[in-house]
């Protein structure tokens, strides 16, 4: 069952992402530019998910467990540190170079276009890179 739901997650949230036109680097890239021709659509989009998981995380605070697990896995790290302020400063410029991010990426590769496959084909690499790239804590 826990697969079947997030199969089930994966494809409400990449059909979103889709609706939305999240999965055209254009119009990310249009979000990005707020000294041009800036496009909010991706504020609203972002504000309508703050909505949706904030009211889920309330309603789950009061329950015990989730349905489908013995228990809630949440982040116990509280504090900034180095490698979460360099992973976000390299996310930052790539996806301000790209205007992908990875879930859109992802759920745009159906189409297939040589701009997705070439990002997403980077992305893997670099996943691989710094998983072998140590980080001092």
């Amino acid at each position: 069952m826990q697969l079947f739901f997030a199969l089930l997650s994966g494809l409400l949230i990449s059909a979103g992402i889709a609706v939305s036109k999240m999965i055209d680097p254009q119009k990310v890239l249009g979000f990005l530019d707020l000294t041009g021709n800036w496009d909010p659509s991706l504020a609203f989009v972002m504000a309508a998910a703050l909505v949706v998981y904030t009211i889920g995380y309330r309603l789950s605070q009061k329950k015990g467990a989730p349905l489908l697990s013995s228990g809630f896995t949440l982040p116990s790290k509280q504090q900034l540190d180095r490698s979460l302020l360099i992973g976000a400063a390299i996310f930052g410029v790539g996806w301000g170079l790209a205007g992908y991010c990875p879930g859109p990426a992802i759920a745009a590769l159906p189409a297939a276009s040589s701009g997705t496959v070439g990002f997403v084909a980077m992305m893997i690499i670099g996943w691989f890179i710094a998983g072998k790239v140590p980080l001092k804590k």
